[in-house]
């Protein structure tokens, strides 16, 4: 398995206990889905390797107590720590037509409700106080921000979302080049 074709889930922060049990800080805003899985895979050296869990269940909220078959001991779980867990994209929960994950979106048409074709989205920016998208026009780069009153409509099935973004935002890219 590819980390292209999984997405991550959250990084093991803490053992838990001297059996070998871990903490997981998981990455997602509904940790009680994944509460019952079967097993999950763990970036080892840059692969990920996959490890069946014996038990797990939720810590104070956002962390996941979780137990590895073959993890018995303080230095089993001391190998694992800060390594970061996957799963296969095909375990992310279904999203109602208006909602996304980013990486559905990389490649999908960008249309301004004043501005017209914007141009292709490339990929992301999550690393600033509000998530970018960030936006090829002829070797431009545009960035709008993912703010729920920019976004009109999202329509997966043409690869398009429709945006309604301020007057003059979308020209400051284009004056500058």
């Amino acid at each position: 398995m590819q980390k292209k074709d999984c997405f991550f889930l959250g990084k093991i922060v803490k053992k838990y206990s001297f059996k070998g049990e871990l903490l997981v800080k998981l990455d997602t805003d509904e940790p009680e889905l994944y509460e019952h899985m079967d097993s999950v895979f763990v970036e080892v050296r840059n692969n990920l390797v996959p490890f069946f869990i014996e038990s797990s269940q939720l810590h104070k909220s956002e962390l996941l107590r979780i137990k590895f078959e073959d993890v018995d001991t303080e230095a089993d779980a001391d190998a694992l720590i800060k390594s970061g867990l996957y799963l296969p994209l095909e375990f992310l929960p279904k999203l109602d037509d208006d909602k996304f994950y980013f990486h559905e979106i990389i490649g999908f048409k960008v249309e301004d409700k004043n501005f017209g074709h914007v141009g292709i989205i490339t990929s992301v920016n999550d690393s600033t106080a509000q998530s970018l998208f960030e936006i090829d026009r002829d070797g431009i780069e545009i960035l709008i921000p993912m703010n729920d009153e920019f976004i009109s409509k999202v329509d997966k099935t043409n690869k398009t979302i429709f945006v309604d973004t301020p007057e003059g935002l979308i020209d400051l890219y284009l004056e500058q080049n």
